[in-house]
C-alpha cells in the first residue's frame, strides 16, 4: 500500500472548512475508515490479480477508474491524464492536482458542506487521499488519486461513500467538479457521464451531475 507523507489522524470533529455550524449539535455518522485503501493487489471477478485502488461494491455510491469496465461498468470511470506539454513530471502533476483539491468549494451543488481534509499528499509517490464530509449527518466519503505506472501520465481515481446504499449523486458531482477544474488546466478528465452511468442516475433519483 502507498505510504503517505502527511497523515494526520481522522478528525474527531467537523472539518474547519465546513460551510456552517448549524448542525454541530447533531450526532455525526462518519463510519470507519475503509481497510485496504491505496494502491494494492486486487482480484477481478474471474479471480485474476491486478494492481489498483480498492474496488467498489454493488451499491451505487462509488466510482473507481481501476474497476474493470467489463466486470463493473456502473462503477468504472476513465482515469485522469495531465498534459505532458505543460507538466513534465509526476511531482508537478500532483502538486497541481493538490492545488485543485485544496481549492474545492464545500457546499458546491449542495454537497460536502461539512468540508474536507487532505489526509495524505505524497507527490513523490503520486498519491492523494482526501476525506469529504456531509453537513447535516457528517457522512464521510473517501477520495483517492494515485499513479500505478510511474512511467505514464495517468492518474487513477476513486470516490466512495462509507455508509448507506444510495449517494444521491454526491460522488458523481464531486468527481465532476474536480474534473472540470482540471480540464481548465489542460487535463484530460472526463468525469462521470450521464450517458454511460444512467443506471447510477436512475437508482439515485438524479437527472444530472
Amino acid at each position: 500500500m502507498v505510504a503517505g507523507i502527511v497523515t494526520p489522524s481522522d478528525a474527531a470533529n467537523a472539518f474547519p472548512n465546513k460551510i456552517s455550524d448549524k448542525y454541530d449539535d447533531r450526532p455525526k455518522q462518519r463510519g470507519s475508515k475503509p481497510k485496504n485503501l491505496g494502491v494494492g493487489k486486487r482480484k477481478d471477478m474471474a479471480g485474476g490479480e491486478y494492481i489498483g485502488l480498492k474496488e467498489c461494491g454493488a451499491a451505487p455510491n462509488c466510482f473507481c477508474s481501476t474497476d474493470s469496465i467489463e466486470d463493473s461498468p456502473d462503477t468504472n470511470i476513465p482515469p485522469f491524464k495531465w498534459d505532458t506539454s505543460k507538466l513534465s513530471s509526476r511531482q508537478d502533476a500532483f502538486q497541481q492536482l493538490h492545488e485543485v483539491v485544496k481549492a474545492y468549494q464545500p457546499g458546491q451543488a449542495n454537497i460536502d458542506g461539512g468540508g474536507f481534509n487532505v489526509v495524505t499528499f505524497d507527490p513523490e509517490e503520486g498519491y492523494i487521499y482526501v476525506q469529504f464530509e456531509s453537513l447535516k449527518n457528517g457522512y464521510i466519503d473517501d477520495v483517492e488519486f494515485a499513479m500505478i505506472n510511474k512511467d505514464d501520465n495517468v492518474v487513477q481515481v476513486r470516490s466512495a461513500s462509507r455508509l448507506g446504499y444510495l449517494d444521491f449523486g454526491v460522488n458523481a458531482k464531486r468527481i465532476n467538479y474536480l474534473a472540470n477544474a482540471l480540464r481548465q488546466k489542460g487535463w484530460d478528465a472526463p468525469g462521470v457521464l450521464l450517458e454511460t452511468h444512467r443506471g447510477y442516475a436512475e437508482e439515485n433519483g438524479v437527472s444530472n451531475f
